[in-house]
């Protein structure tokens, strides 16, 4: 209740590749929530990488091959119960949550950064930059448009809120991380 749906398409063909081939768009994340013995599934994840998705694989009993999806949340339990279980929900739950973390920071997928060139990647790094807001809330999704010494960019502040015209903050990511004071404490 209160949390931001997603389009999702349930795949019950008896073949899953021909459904999912149709269905995915690049950038999509395919879901599958299956043991690791499933071919069609297998199958599914292999071609995946040719239709621009990301893939994730729920399971339990042995794992997949390594590779075999982008991310892999996987309990070594055998037990073909488990998906009943509390563990098993403890895993849905948490993907669920990081999945809305990153819709409540939008910054944290922000596809705008250019690319490393340098030696140490910005976004890796424990870099901080100091930026002045120009605009609270400039874009629809709630972001603020600030001022750093690179330019203007948008960046989120939902955890510096509320912020205003002329406030320092400190940006890592594209996300505001801190607000400062004028002597920069």
């Amino acid at each position: 209740v209160g949390k931001r749906a997603l389009p999702a398409v349930a795949v019950t063909d008896p073949d899953p590749v021909a459904m999912v081939r149709v269905s995915a768009r690049p950038g999509d994340v395919i879901l599958a929530v299956a043991p690791a013995s499933d071919t069609a599934v297998r199958s599914v994840m292999r071609r995946a990488p040719a239709w621009g998705t990301t893939t994730v694989w729920i399971g339990n009993g042995p794992r997949p091959p390594a590779g075999a999806a982008d991310h892999v949340l996987w309990l070594d339990d055998p037990d073909p119960r488990l998906p009943a279980t509390g563990r098993f929900v403890l895993l849905y739950h948490l993907l669920w949550e990081l999945t809305h973390v990153c819709f409540e920071h939008p910054g944290l997928l922000s596809t705008s950064a250019p690319e490393c060139t340098e030696e140490v990647c910005v976004t890796c790094s424990d870099e901080g930059r100091l930026a002045e807001v120009i605009a609270p809330r400039a874009a629809a999704d709630g972001r603020a448009l600030v001022r750093t010494a690179a330019g203007e960019e948008l960046v989120d502040t939902l955890l510096v809120e509320p912020v205003a015209t002329g406030d320092l903050v400190l940006v890592h990511a594209g996300s505001a991380i801190t607000r400062l004071d004028e002597d920069g404490a």
